[in-house]
């Protein structure tokens, strides 16, 4: 006679064990320097950003790219070179290109001087130059090739040309995963001042489009401090943020969507798949991230996020994506809830 399986509760306090284990583990992991200096050249000066120096500014940050991959190939190191030729394939646009430590990116799919709205994807841990198109064989887990699937789904689901543009913003130094800097809201801190800043920068370009912003994993954590900070010289665009979208989140540094909000409407959501339902949502002694978005105390619009996996919020075809799209359309009607919730 087989054992008796476990019970679905005891299983789960297993998962949430392990899940602390994990955690625990990512703040004492330390990590050595490699003592080399980086042999990559800091960003040089290119044009700023408005309607009319746009393409001037895709051709120096390709410029850039350029150079990046012609050091890449010098100093053997084949990872970023791969990356960066996919950077140069015909018709990409860069907005912003550091290739410096882990590197940062900014990409753009659509007009973005003339969209009626602008989606702004921000990645969680572990996003560097190297996987920002491709990681573990799914490419809708990365900046780049999530921002593609977005953009497809919009397109579906208005095909007019010109209603949205999407930006891939790589803009911060993500942590890494099995790092203490995961578990605190340092980097996110960081995030959160270049995300504000870039909006303004954005504001300059296409000052009618308001934005919505989706936020991955620990990139939540920058949406919300980004949206805690308050007033600044880029209140006024931040005000044209309507909806700000979490998934996969460990916290968003505040402890309710009001909180968050103001006139922007907050969503979130977990797919079942997921393993960040088992990870502990809190904040103690500054270690954490505060509450799970998707509690009903938190007070945000839970969406549809079917049995996505942590990677796999923008995955083809998958009910997280149709819902995103329909978030950063601006269309709430279109946006489907969990049967459960």
């Amino acid at each position: 006679m087989p054992p008796p399986r476990p019970r679905p509760r005891r299983t789960r306090r297993l998962r949430r064990a392990l899940a602390c284990a994990a955690t625990i583990a990512g703040v004492l992991l330390t990590t050595a320097g490699t003592g080399h200096a980086d042999p990559y050249a800091a960003p040089g000066p290119v044009p700023s950003l408005s309607p009319s120096t746009l393409d001037a500014r895709y051709a120096a940050e390709r410029r850039s790219i350029e150079q990046a991959l012609t050091t890449a190939h010098a100093v053997g190191d084949h990872d970023r070179a791969r990356a960066l030729g996919g950077f140069l394939r015909p018709g990409r646009r860069f907005l912003y290109f550091d290739p410096r430590g882990r590197g940062q990116a900014v990409e753009v799919i659509g007009d973005l001087a003339h969209a009626r709205r602008v989606a702004l994807l921000v990645p969680g841990a572990d996003t560097t130059l190297t996987t920002f198109d491709a990681r573990s064989g799914k490419p809708w887990s990365t900046p780049g090739g999530g921002a593609q699937a977005l953009y497809g789904q919009a397109r579906a689901l208005d095909p007019r040309p010109g209603d949205l543009a999407v930006v891939a913003w790589l803009g911060y130094a993500a942590p890494r995963t099995l790092s203490g800097d995961v578990l605190t809201g340092q980097r996110a801190g960081q995030g959160a001042h270049r995300l504000r800043t870039f909006l303004g920068r954005l504001h300059q370009v296409n000052p009618s489009a308001p934005v919505g912003l989706l936020c991955h994993s620990y990139g939540s954590a920058v949406c919300g401090r980004a949206a805690l900070e308050g007033s600044g010289p880029d209140r006024a665009a931040w005000r044209t943020v309507t909806d700000i979208a979490v998934y996969g989140s460990p916290g968003t540094m505040a402890w309710s969507a009001a909180r968050l909000g103001g006139t922007a409407r907050v969503w979130a959501g977990r797919g079942t798949g997921d393993w960040m339902g088992d990870v502990p949502h809190t904040r103690i002694l500054g270690l954490g991230l505060g509450p799970d978005p998707v509690s009903r105390r938190f007070g945000a619009r839970v969406f549809d996020a079917g049995s996505a996996g942590h990677s796999d919020y923008l995955a083809p075809g998958s009910a997280s994506l149709r819902n995103l799209a329909g978030i950063a359309l601006g269309r709430p009607s279109a946006v489907t809830r969990p049967l459960t919730f």
